[in-house]
């Protein structure tokens, strides 16, 4: 960034770990300001000397923060020129044995939790010059994934919120991104037993969210190949289930 132009401000939420962490540290290196949020700072302590950035804890699921967190955040900035909405969770239902109360605890941090923020950010990012919100996805939304009902129907949600909020915010000016990554290595992924195909790490997956940020578009999904394997399961849905059901 040019010395000579004000700074960027960023607002990254699920920043303590994983690829909200891997986005911190990509934005600090380009000369943003970056506002970093997280239920606790976790490997955000690597930068607590960095003037760049401002740890905000924020828990997205407590909508008792909303007002207190926005004012926190104006404290520091009085706009927001991108957001990238990341906080998740996942847990996986044991059809056997079912824990239905996930289906709430999944749905309070992935959906619930980016609406949450959605009404932190958004007064701020309407005072922005060209405002850009972001909301993180999954690409387990393309088709369906044994014990991923929690996961999927949150992520679901996410992706079809977002697709609607950018209709109603294109007069306010505000673009409206929704990122569909893979798996992805990161703290939640690697609990998982099972084969995750086109794994990446996060700094690969943080590289590539940062280039289609830069493009603005309605939806990204990485990596490709993953997105056409997914793309012929949505076609063949019966023989899908069929090769992935699990066996009792």
């Amino acid at each position: 960034m040019d010395a000579g132009k004000q700074k960027k401000v960023i607002w990254i939420t699920g920043a303590s770990s994983g690829i909200g962490f891997s986005l911190v540290e990509r934005y600090l290196a380009r000369g943003y300001h970056v506002l970093a949020s997280a239920r606790t700072e976790g490997k955000l302590v690597d930068f607590i000397t960095n003037e760049a950035l401002i740890f905000i804890p924020y828990d997205v699921t407590d909508d008792t923060q909303i007002d207190s967190v926005r004012d926190l955040l104006l404290q520091h900035t009085p706009h927001l020129d991108c957001v990238i909405l990341n906080a998740g969770n996942c847990e996986y239902l044991d059809i056997n044995n079912p824990d239905w109360s996930m289906m709430k605890r999944v749905m309070s941090v992935n959906y619930f939790g980016l609406v949450n923020s959605v009404e932190v950010c958004l007064p701020l990012l309407k005072k922005a010059q060209q405002p850009h919100l972001v909301g993180v996805s999954s690409q387990a939304v393309q088709a369906a994934f044994t014990q991923a009902e929690a996961y999927g129907a949150s992520k679901a949600a996410v992706r079809y919120f977002l697709s609607s909020l950018r209709v109603d915010l294109l007069s306010s000016n505000i673009d409206v991104t929704c990122i569909l990554p893979g798996f992805v290595d990161t703290p939640l992924t690697q609990k998982n037993t099972f084969s995750m195909p086109f794994l990446m790490s996060s700094e690969q997956a943080a590289v590539r969210i940062e280039a289609a940020i830069e493009k603005r578009p309605y939806e990204y999904a990485f990596p490709k190949r993953l997105t056409a394997m997914l793309w012929v399961a949505k076609q063949f849905p019966k023989r899908w289930a069929a090769m992935t059901a699990p066996k009792y």
